[in-house]
């Protein structure tokens, strides 16, 4: 119950900060082109609200609502989630949405959007800032490198550990060690643990790898964080901290090896070889159909033995800016899975965000996954769904593109059916979180 509560906890300070911060960058820009803001609301208030107040002479109400899913600001003269047709039909007055040039309606909508991204990169220069960089020494990971098949056509193998490039050591705090590596003539390995290799580097071949190669990835050993309720690795008695060091007759000294071993024995019951503490010990779990035992990895940064680089804030700004771009990118590239049956699957509601969360308050880890999910916000809210930030984006640039405005019928067929595709999918959502913890 204390590990819920302290999940649940740090779920709900999260996205307030998020949906306030969101609903802030609407709401400023509206101020800036003299739009009337009649409400600004920190989560829904259906019937009624937790709290409100209105200024004197104020135009705004201010409040809290008792629902916790989201937050918005209720603009004059704007198709939103309120349907207020009583005003949409009315004269428009040069304080409403409506009444105001495309432009300024396109920053009022992206404002929003803009700010959760610049929170993250924020947060993400702050960590830098008061905890520094955490870097992995490649000497450290223990289990070596997994390399694209670029990087093996060179002479490199799955589990090389990096050593030296043109004899100077191949440091990992410098961004640019893959470059300075690639363009070293010879770089030093070492191999299975006992083996000196040297491999020889083509010129020019930083030129002609393929674009946004990543080259090589930490090579991951398999420890367990986290154990999902009811599923085949905790049925078959998997802890925190546990290694899974084979599945059936093949070793698994990384996740590479783990992933195509427990499909092969998919829908089987198979002996799962783990490494306890100093203790060797063996279970029998049955991977799912799409070779899976239902728990979470350890990352890098957790497994391996870190550095920590101190930075000013002047450097960690742009430390937070390729952070936040970086983690965009990632996310974006991930989202191609979602269009599997796997993917679908695996769509979580709230509970599954805040799983996300540590069983123990660390700030560090807060303030991480809080810029990941203001990245996720911006990126969400920008896709062009009616009802979205970037749905009214969409019409807004249709507009500037043909001259001509979406009638407001249109709008409001298209508000209510956005509407309903995202309550749809948030009952989706939550509905996987219910089925997992109670049937799975």
């Amino acid at each position: 119950m204390e590990t819920f509560l302290i999940k649940a906890l740090q779920l709900i300070v999260a996205l307030s900060l998020l949906v306030f911060i969101h609903e802030l960058g609407h709401f400023l820009w509206a101020r800036v082109f003299k739009i009337r803001v009649e409400k600004f609301y920190l989560f829904f208030n259906p019937w009624f609200s937790l709290a409100k107040w209105k200024p004197k002479n104020s135009d705004t109400t201010y409040g809290i609502g008792w629902l916790p899913l989201g937050g918005y600001v209720k603009i004059a003269g704007m198709i939103d989630e309120s349907m207020d047709r009583e005003q949409m039909a009315q004269p428009a007055k040069d304080w409403v949405f409506r009444s105001k040039p495309a432009w300024q309606r396109l920053l009022v909508m992206t404002g929003g959007v803009i700010n959760n991204f610049l929170l993250a990169i924020i947060i993400y220069a702050g960590i830098a800032w008061y905890w520094g960089e955490k870097t992995i020494p490649f000497q450290n990971a223990y289990e070596g490198m997994d390399f694209t098949e670029a990087a093996q056509s060179l002479g490199f193998k799955n589990g090389d550990i990096l050593l030296t490039a043109d004899g100077q050591t191949i440091d990992s705090r410098n961004r640019s060690a893959l470059y300075n590596m690639l363009e070293a003539d010879k770089v030093t390995v070492l191999r299975n643990h006992t083996d000196t290799v040297t491999i020889d580097i083509p010129d020019g071949i930083v030129a002609r790898l393929p674009q946004n190669d990543p080259f090589m990835s930490y090579r991951l050993p398999v420890f367990v964080k986290q154990v999902m309720p009811s599923e085949a690795a905790a049925k078959a008695g998997l802890a925190e901290g546990d290694r899974i060091i084979s599945v059936g007759d093949t070793p698994t000294p990384s996740y590479t090896e783990l992933a195509p071993a427990l499909l092969a024995h998919k829908s089987q019951p198979t002996e799962i070889g783990l490494l306890r503490g100093t203790d060797t010990i063996t279970t029998t779990a049955t991977p799912t159909e799409n070779g899976k035992l239902g728990f979470g990895l350890m990352a890098p940064m957790e497994v391996f033995k870190c550095d920590t680089t101190q930075y000013n804030i002047l450097q960690a700004i742009p430390i937070g800016a390729s952070n936040g771009t970086e983690m965009l990118v990632t996310y974006v590239g991930s989202l191609k899975h979602i269009f599997t049956k796997e993917g679908a699957e695996s769509i979580g509601g709230f509970g599954a965000i805040g799983n996300l969360f540590p069983a123990k308050w660390n700030w560090r880890t807060f303030w991480e996954m809080t810029a990941f999910l203001s990245i996720i916000l911006a990126f969400m809210n920008i896709i062009p769904i009616p009802a979205l930030d970037g749905g009214h984006v969409a019409f807004l640039l249709w507009e500037v593109v043909t001259r001509r405005k979406p009638s407001e019928k249109f709008l409001e067929y298209a508000q209510m059916a956005g509407m309903f595709l995202l309550f749809a999918l948030l009952i989706y959502a939550n509905s996987n979180d219910i089925y997992r913890f109670l049937i799975k």
